[in-house]
Parts: C-alpha cells; sequence; structure tokens
C-alpha cells in the first residue's frame, strides 16, 4: 500500500464493532481497521501504535499457531497521512449506525491496521470479477459443559451459557427477542444439528450473522435493532449461485430450496479440513460428563418429548476449524467463578510490586515464551502467582475464541474445475470454490475480568428468580415447563 497516494474515495464503510471500525477498497482485497475511543478518552500516537501491534502479534504468535496459518490474517500497522484520516472520517460518518456512534474513530494518531478483506477469497490481491458469496458466523461460547443445571422431578435440564447470557440481554433489554440457535447444536459434528442451529441463525441473525455479496452487506443487522431482514430478497440474492440455470420458479418453494442448498454447503464448509493448527497441542484427560444438549434449544426439547436424553453425536472432525477453536475455548479450565480469586491473587502482587506488571506479560509481548506458558493445563493450585497468572491468561484466550466470528468465502467454480488452486465445496446444482477465515480476535483485556464476573453473577440471580419464580408471567414460557425445581452451578 502506498501511504503517500491515498484517496478517501476509494475507501467505503464496511462495519464496526464495539473498539473499532473497518473500511474496505473498492478495487484491491484489502481493509483499514481504524480504533475507536469514547470523546473524553484520547491515547497518545505511541499508545495507538502499541495497542494495534500487540493485535497482530497475539495473532500471529498466539491464535496463528492454534487455529492454522491459512485461517488467522495478522495483517501489519501502517501509518497513513492524517488528512486522509480526517477526511475518509467525514466521508463515512452518514452510513455509521446510530448505536455505534458513542464512540469516535482514531484521527489523531494516522496508525491503522491493514489486513486482508476476508469478504474475498484469499488467493488474489485484486478483487476477481466472478460473482463471490461470503458468510461471517459469530459461533460464540460453546466451551465444556459451562451453564445452569435444573433439577426437575426425575429429570435434570441443562441451559448452556450462551443461552444464560442471551435470555438476559433480553430480558435487560439489549435484545429484542430470543433466538433459538444454540451454539452446542453448531459444535455438535451431527449434520442434523448443524442444519438446525444455522436456520435458527437465519430466522433471527442479529449480530451473530452477516451475509456478503461482492463485498456488500445483504443480510443481517447492521444495527443490533434493526428488524429482521426478508428470506425472499436474501433467496433471490441467493439463487445465481446455486440455480444458475435451472430455472427454479420464485415463490416458497424457490425460497426453501435456496435456504436449504446455503445451508447444506456451509455445514460441508465447517466440517471441511484446514491447515494443522497446534490445537491439538492441548493435551486433557476424558471430557467432563454432563449435559450435552442445552434445553433452551428447541432441538433439545423435542428430545425430551421423544423420551431422549442425548442425540447421536458425530463429533467434530479434529481438522476442521470449528474444532480447533473449541479446543482454544477449553483452555478455560476453571470459569469465572473458578478464575476470579486467581484474577485478585495476581492483583494483590500487582500492587505490591507494580513494576512486575511488565516481567508478567500482561500487556505483552505476545510472543512465544506467551504462547508456551498457555500449553500448562494443570490445575492443581500450588498458591503461587505463576500459577495464578497463567489461569488468567488462559483465560483471556478462551474469551477471545469465544468472541471471535468465521468467515467463509464461496465463489462458483469456473466449468475448469482442475485449475482451482483452493478447496472446492459441492452443492446439488454447482461447486464452489472456498475459503475460510477467522476475525475478531483481540485478546481480551486483563482489566475485563471483574466485569466479567459481575456480569455472570447477574445473570446466576436472574436466572435463580426466574426459574424459582411462583409467578408464571415473571417466567420465560421459553423455559417454562414445571414450577418445582432446583437450581445449581453446573461446574466445568
Amino acid at each position: 500500500m502506498d501511504e503517500g497516494k491515498m484517496d478517501e474515495n476509494e475507501w467505503r464503510y464496511h462495519g464496526e464493532g464495539n473498539k473499532s471500525l473497518v473500511v474496505a477498497h473498492a478495487q484491491r482485497c484489502v481493509v483499514l481497521r481504524f480504533l475507536k475511543f469514547p470523546p473524553s478518552r484520547k491515547k497518545t500516537s505511541e499508545e495507538v501504535f502499541q495497542h494495534l501491534q500487540n493485535i497482530v502479534d497475539f495473532s500471529k504468535n498466539v491464535m496463528k499457531e492454534f487455529l492454522g496459518e491459512n485461517s488467522v490474517h495478522c495483517g501489519e500497522v501502517v501509518q497513513l497521512p492524517l488528512d486522509f484520516v480526517k477526511q475518509l472520517c467525514l466521508k463515512i460518518q452518514s452510513e455509521r449506525p446510530e448505536s455505534r456512534c458513542d464512540k469516535d474513530l482514531d484521527t489523531l494518531s494516522g496508525y491503522a491496521l491493514c489486513l486482508p478483506n476476508l469478504a474475498r477469497l484469499q488467493t488474489y490481491r485484486f478483487a476477481e470479477h466472478r460473482p463471490i458469496l461470503c458468510v461471517e458466523i459469530k459461533v460464540s461460547l460453546c466451551q465444556g459443559e459451562g451453564g445452569l443445571c435444573c433439577l426437575l422431578p426425575h429429570k435434570l435440564i441443562f441451559i448452556c451459557s450462551y443461552a444464560c447470557q442471551y435470555g438476559f440481554l433480553v430480558a435487560t433489554g439489549k435484545w429484542k427477542q430470543i433466538s433459538k440457535y444454540c451454539p452446542l447444536d453448531l459444535y455438535s459434528g451431527n449434520k442434523q444439528r448443524m442444519h438446525f442451529a444455522l436456520k435458527s441463525l437465519l430466522q433471527e441473525a442479529q449480530n451473530n450473522l452477516k451475509i456478503f455479496k461482492n463485498g456488500e452487506l445483504i443480510y443481517g443487522c447492521a444495527d443490533a435493532r434493526s428488524p429482521a431482514a426478508d428470506w425472499n430478497e436474501l433467496a433471490h440474492h441467493l439463487k445465481p449461485f446455486f440455480f444458475p440455470s435451472n430455472g427454479l420458479a420464485g415463490g416458497p418453494h424457490c425460497t426453501r430450496a435456496v435456504i436449504r442448498e446455503l445451508v447444506r454447503v456451509i455445514t460441508r464448509v465447517l466440517l471441511s479440513g484446514s491447515d494443522k493448527g497446534r490445537a491439538g497441542a492441548l493435551r486433557r484427560g476424558p471430557a467432563p460428563r454432563g449435559p450435552r444438549v442445552c434445553e433452551a434449544s428447541p432441538f433439545g426439547r423435542s428430545l425430551r418429548r421423544q423420551g431422549k436424553n442425548s442425540p447421536e453425536c458425530s463429533g467434530l472432525p479434529k481438522g476442521c476449524l470449528l474444532y480447533k477453536t473449541l479446543q482454544v475455548q477449553m483452555l478455560d479450565l476453571l470459569d469465572i467463578e473458578g478464575l476470579y480469586p486467581l484474577y485478585r491473587r495476581v492483583e494483590r502482587y500487582l500492587e505490591e510490586f507494580p513494576e512486575e506488571r511488565k516481567t508478567l506479560q500482561i500487556d505483552g509481548p505476545y510472543d512465544e515464551a506467551f504462547y508456551q506458558k498457555l500449553l500448562d493445563l494443570s490445575t492443581e493450585d500450588d498458591g503461587t502467582v505463576a500459577f495464578a497468572l497463567t489461569k488468567v491468561q488462559q483465560y483471556r484466550v478462551a474469551m477471545t475464541a469465544k468472541d471471535c466470528s468465521i468467515m467463509i468465502a464461496l465463489s462458483p467454480c469456473l466449468q475448469d474445475t482442475s485449475s482451482e488452486q483452493r478447496p472446492v465445496v459441492p452443492s446439488s446444482r454447482s461447486r464452489f470454490a472456498f475459503s475460510v477465515s477467522v476475525l475478531d480476535l483481540d485478546l481480551k483485556p486483563y482489566e475485563s475480568i471483574p466485569h466479567q464476573y459481575k456480569l455472570d453473577g447477574k445473570i446466576v440471580n436472574f436466572y435463580s428468580k426466574t426459574v424459582l419464580a411462583k409467578d408464571a408471567a415473571v417466567m420465560p414460557t421459553r423455559y417454562k415447563e414445571r414450577e418445582d425445581c432446583t437450581l445449581v452451578l453446573h461446574t466445568v
């Protein structure tokens, strides 16, 4: 990239999250990622540069090792002309969702992160002329069996951590309604459950699923409170990809057929092998026994009505990206309740020896030494700061994996499929070259642990009142089956 010849008109708004904003180049397959800050909080240019460099180092030395060379794109820190950044900020301001405008784009440092555009196939520097379809899925936390167990007469039902948190966010007004999606279904490796999970995401996308066509968002809520998108309109966009020349008529049948093909192709891609990462270095004992189906999932409730305790579970292939992501999520060996006392141990040490913060690598550097310490999966507490610190760092990495997104780029194969240099996935009427990448891999802040601990307490209190409530009006109909129950924490 020639930083000296930057034209804001060649860039367009692509999207943003809580901490950063992304713009995409109109012709080249690259994006620029800028940090965002509240108006009252400013950082020096040096602090912004170090923040971005830490993101690059963590992706390169930690997440790429776990998830694989081809799945993680580290990017590089670039310095841009300040005038370009300011003009770009003005140009895109009107396109930003109102709910995201509480923070301002960093226009003072001139630093940004240059990354490949993951809404494109990851082999060409410039945009291809053939159509590209990209699906972004926020895979969400699925680690272990963490959640709540309700002991009903003669039955034990389980509500996973994701459903607990989601239900709490709906009750507090952050989200409009509860989705049928459950990450335990997506991570099951069982195609029937995975199909159900993906259809649930499509029905209630919220911020968990987005679909891009040639780099443009065509499905998925850009704002948390936007109305659900229309499946018929989505099918209209997707029909040329999955039924290019068979004259499939419009209407409900067409829509269902197109959505069904999309779900099957995504499932095949998610179960496909990827390049080798080192997630296999995380050696564990036998997996903990416990409920494998969440009561909040309609899939799980239908099994209970059929008298089945658990479905047939195929299991994820060890080479697929979902499996490797799950292994990193399982670095959270203690959950927040067990982790918080260890965090407090580290905090007390830092209060006494504040100069040791750099030695403990809390703020970096995220290098090979940092990665190697993550591989210590011992759970026997010897009372040392070193043990506590290792568990704290593992928790931060696990939480990062629980909040990442998988980007699947699909492009119809040319007639001569033998010339494809990328993996190919079939559908009923066509074949697609594809690439799979992971994004949103910023290491979760050390300072966020107290907030997560308090949030977890609020969620537990909410569910203890909800599930045990005698007043049927207080109890969400989704979880209400019997009033006589006991609520217990299900440990990991």
